[in-house]
């Protein structure tokens, strides 16, 4: 339409430069001629003639040059258009792999997010896209394939890119594939959010605790989560970390290991009883014996005193003086009472023993106290009492069974 307008446009131009000349000349009264030779030919006009010949052969040659041009430019124009026909039907297909996508029609949104995927002004978004919708339908190689293609299209440095492979293989539990991707993108990005909030995951879904606490410092300089959300994950953390050593069954590494706790970590309730427990399950209890003893003189708890009595010391006798120092201020505490009694059945006194844990049961009764009330007597011989003991022992037992299931019923 615009090249038509130029055309009569300028048609429109030469017929009224022409005209003018012609009336321009034709004043005169002899306007003159014009005589060209060429050889053996020549040619003779007047000026009139000659001039409108010259108005009307330049609006030729223009038209001509002007046509040549629109017939050169015409194949770039065609492709031009036919990439923007395309374009505009892969944006189209963008739209609708989408919501198919988010519709669940998976592999209908694969299928056309694909197909124009390389037509398209963000193939990025294509093939991510399609990956999703490949794994949701459980198409992993497909899935591999789209992501390897959004790679080459981005680069491997290309955060969002790692982020969705990531994301992927973290949902499919593939999580050494997510780890690696992970640990490339932070060194990339050291503070990127989303690379530190999906490494937190993934180590939580590995029970890498020593993952976790090397980045616990980054999830805290970049606030990533909030102060109480990185105090309980550090209790959390230090709390595996003690109890996969006491597995490992080496007492050093427990204690290398308390002492790098951070004193606001180590002053958390429940932290510092963890630590003896391992120690004691690892066979050191002697090595912080006196330390407990001293936390119950400060602080009185019943946890802690049932770990005391089950270090292993190499002087049961001094460990029953120091409980039974405790009975000043809590004589009617019937923990400590089935304490004393078992620390007296260490040191063979069973007299002594059978006292305590009579007074344990009364005050509140127990299966262990009856069990170990139970061992006293028959170590003593006295068969009667000592089942007695037992069978009270078994019906608490029971009782207590009983109860639990009828809370869970409930």
């Amino acid at each position: 339409m615009r090249n038509i307008i130029y055309f009569l446009g300028s048609l429109c131009i030469a017929i009224a430069t022409a005209f003018l000349i012609h009336n321009w000349l034709t004043e005169y009264n002899d306007p003159g001629y014009v005589l060209i030779g060429l050889g053996h030919w020549s040619l003779e006009t007047s000026v009139v003639v000659f001039a409108v010949a010259q108005v009307i052969g330049f609006f030729l040659l223009y038209v001509t040059f002007r046509l040549l041009g629109v017939l050169l430019r015409l194949p770039s124009k065609l492709r031009h258009k036919g990439k923007n026909i395309k374009f505009n039907r892969s944006q189209d297909a963008l739209i609708a792999g989408l919501v198919d996508s988010a519709e669940g029609n998976w592999e209908k949104a694969e299928k056309i997010l694909i197909k124009h995927a390389s037509n398209s002004g963000a193939p990025l978004l294509h093939y991510l896209t399609a990956a999703r919708a490949a794994q949701s339908r459980g198409a992993i190689e497909k899935r591999d394939e789209y992501l390897r293609k959004a790679t080459e299209q981005s680069g491997e440095t290309d955060i969002a890119v790692g982020l969705t492979q990531a994301e992927l293989h973290l949902s499919a539990n593939q999580f050494d594939h997510a780890l690696e991707t992970l640990t490339k993108l932070q060194s990339i990005d050291s503070g990127h959010a989303s690379v530190l909030k999906l490494l937190h995951q993934t180590y939580q879904k590995i029970g890498d605790w020593e993952g976790i606490r090397k980045l616990i410092p980054s999830l805290n300089q970049n606030k990533i989560l909030m102060e109480a959300e990185v105090k309980l994950l550090e209790t959390e953390t230090f709390s595996s970390l003690l109890k996969q050593a006491a597995e490992k069954g080496d007492a050093e590494d427990i204690q290398q290991l308390w002492t790098s706790i951070p004193e606001h970590v180590q002053s958390v309730q429940g932290i510092l009883t963890i630590y003896f427990a391992a120690m004691i399950e690892v066979g050191a209890g002697d090595k912080i014996e006196q330390q407990i003893a001293q936390t119950l003189l400060k602080s009185w708890d019943e946890t802690l005193l049932v770990l005391y009595a089950n270090v292993q010391t190499k002087d049961y006798q001094k460990q029953l003086q120091t409980a039974e120092q405790w009975l000043a201020i809590h004589s009617g505490n019937a923990v400590l009472l089935r304490v004393l009694g078992k620390i007296s059945i260490k040191c063979k006194q069973m007299e002594k023993a059978e006292q305590y844990l009579t007074k344990s049961v009364g005050i509140e009764a127990t299966v262990a106290a009856y069990q170990m009330l139970g061992d006293v007597l028959i170590e003593k011989g006295d068969k009667e009492k000592a089942s007695d003991s037992y069978r009270k022992g078994l019906e608490l037992a029971s009782t207590e069974v009983v109860n639990r299931a009828e809370g869970i019923m409930g």
